[in-house]
């Protein structure tokens, strides 16, 4: 219990000092941190609905198998290129 008290303050406390090193300050750090949870949730919905249709269209074929890995690996490159820092606001 002791372990996971001292983790629920020093992960954060942790977190926030790196944040604050970065150039543009915490807030814009925030902010950069927000645009990317929207994005990896937007992306894993589409993952979703991707799967189950190709679930559908092929549900006990290797090639879906192999046709989810591809979706899965599109997509982490694209959440990988939008989710670059911003440019810092002075």
């Amino acid at each position: 219990m002791r372990g996971f008290l001292v983790g629920l303050i020093l992960i954060p406390a942790l977190a926030i000092s790196v944040l604050s090193l970065k150039p543009g300050g915490l807030r814009n750090q925030f902010r950069n941190i927000a645009r990317r949870l929207k994005l990896a949730l937007v992306l894993a919905g589409v993952y979703l609905v991707v799967s189950a249709g190709i679930r559908l269209l092929f549900p006990r074929s290797s090639t879906g198998d192999f046709v989810i890995v591809g979706v899965a690996l599109v997509l982490t490159l694209v959440f990988v290129f939008l989710s670059q820092d911003r440019q810092f606001e002075r």
